[in-house]
């Protein structure tokens, strides 16, 4: 009986859709640290100031806002493309062929000389990026049923993390060897990967859910009884209100207003720590003595490896203990690997053998406590509107974060690498707060709600 239910379990994995996940999955790893943490390390070598660098980690600011047009992703054509690939692949398309102009683009850019232009195509690079994400996590969700999910996430997390060891490992060893204009242009061509997926695999079929179907056909018919409005407004407010509104009426009708904005909250936290330290992560490591090579390999190419580790195993919490729990002891974790960080700041010098482990605890904290929060953001998205919802979580928990890291470089300045990770572990604690609160408001509920 274990033997069959292992071979069902391997089965989801040989499933096609789940194996181009592997493949989305890089293409999304890949331009995120291109335009955070690796530009961070060029703009470093380059001479730019700390407090400068912290500030330009404000780029990312483009994944935490997604929301803004993942709408437009979810409900308008291309013209002709949507035609030929369908409405999830068209934009992923467009996304990505933006992305690799970008990312060539940036090769041909000293920082040093023009650092507006570097930030210009940085920005352009992480819109691209967020608008695939936005594209990917849609396709992601409807092109599997329920049960395929946990297969699908695994994939993603495998694969984006092997796109992060590419900007990673990868950048950081091909430009101490040939120098950052020949890592980014090998790094646009590696976008290519994300634009062959998108015209090998199929469009998914998305089935909407009835009471959602409903609810939006009443604010709909709210909207065609101002039949006295010209034509061109009234159909412009029931755009509007299908592919904007009717989202978030949906998450709040399923959850009720004080759960729901309990929930938000609580995405909006829950990796704030993480996020606010990341940008420093590299300039760091050079400041300590570590050099690009070894940086490369210990902290982002080992490190990656942990990540995947911990990845399995939030996996298996999530099974065994639910998603509230997994979530908790990834909080915890993630809070005390960069206690770690700390520790390392205090003793002040580039061990290998130190960096290593405190590489371990991270990254692995980091993995479980990503996959805990992807099986849990996934439960609480409809497939009514899963671009513009999926895209509201994954927008409020790096917003925050990115905000404060803004300013991370300021910080570090002022008190210190060993004060100033133990300023990134404290940003943890309310997200901790606010799990507990939710687990007891959801305690009296059925218990798959502990589990969304």
């Amino acid at each position: 009986m274990a033997v069959a239910s292992a071979g069902r379990g391997l089965d989801a994995y040989r499933n096609p859709r789940v194996a181009a996940m592997l493949f989305l999955g890089f293409s999304a790893g890949l331009p995120f640290l291109l335009v955070f943490a690796t530009l961070s390390a060029w703009l470093a070598q380059a001479g730019v100031e700390r407090g400068t660098i912290g500030l330009l980690s404000w780029v990312g600011v483009t994944y935490s806002t997604k929301v803004l047009w993942a709408p437009v992703i979810d409900r308008l054509p291309l013209p002709g493309l949507t035609r030929w690939l369908g409405r999830r692949r068209a934009w992923m398309l467009l996304a990505q062929l933006v992305l690799a102009a970008g990312l060539a683009a940036m090769a041909a850019q000293d920082p040093a000389r023009d650092l507006r232009a570097v930030v210009l195509l940085a920005l352009a690079v992480a819109f691209a990026s967020a608008t695939q994400d936005i594209c990917i996590d849609a396709w992601r969700i409807e092109a599997a049923p329920p049960e395929r999910q946990g297969a699908m996430a695994a994939a993603y997390q495998l694969g984006y993390r092997a796109g992060l060891i590419a900007a990673g490992t990868g950048a950081l060893l091909l430009a101490g060897s040939f120098g950052w204009s020949f890592c980014y242009l090998v790094m646009a061509s590696l976008a290519c990967v994300g634009i062959v997926t998108t015209l090998v695999v199929p469009e998914p079929g998305a089935s909407v859910p009835q009471d959602a179907l409903r609810q939006e056909q009443r604010v709909l018919d709210f909207v065609a009884r101002r039949a006295h409005w010209p034509a061109r407004p009234r159909r412009l407010a029931a755009w509007f209100v299908g592919a904007v509104v009717c989202p978030f009426v949906d998450f709040f009708a399923r959850n009720g207003v004080a759960t729901g904005a309990l929930i938000l909250a609580f995405i909006g936290l829950f990796r704030m720590t993480d996020i606010a330290m990341g940008v420093m992560a590299n300039p760091f490591y050079l400041e300590l003595g570590y050099t690009l090579e070894e940086i490369g390999l210990v902290a982002k190419g080992y490190g990656i490896g942990m990540s995947i580790v911990g990845a399995l195993a939030g996996g298996y919490a999530v099974a065994r203990w639910g998603t509230l729990a997994s979530l908790v002891a990834g909080g915890v974790l993630v809070i005390l690997s960069n206690l770690a960080f700390a520790g390392l700041a205090w003793l002040g010098s580039p061990d290998l053998l130190g960096l290593a482990i405190v590489i371990s605890c991270d990254n692995f904290s980091a993995g479980l406590a990503g996959t805990a929060f992807i099986a849990y953001l996934s439960g609480l998205t409809s497939t009514a509107y899963t671009a513009t919802q999926y895209a509201l979580f994954s927008s409020l928990f790096t917003l925050p974060g990115k905000l404060v890291a803004g300013a991370s470089g300021f910080v570090a300045e002022a008190l210190g690498w060993p004060l100033f990770f133990v300023y990134t572990s404290a940003l943890g604690l309310p997200a901790l707060v606010l799990v507990a609160l939710l687990a007891r408001r959801l305690a009296p509920l059925a218990p798959q709600a502990l589990t969304r």
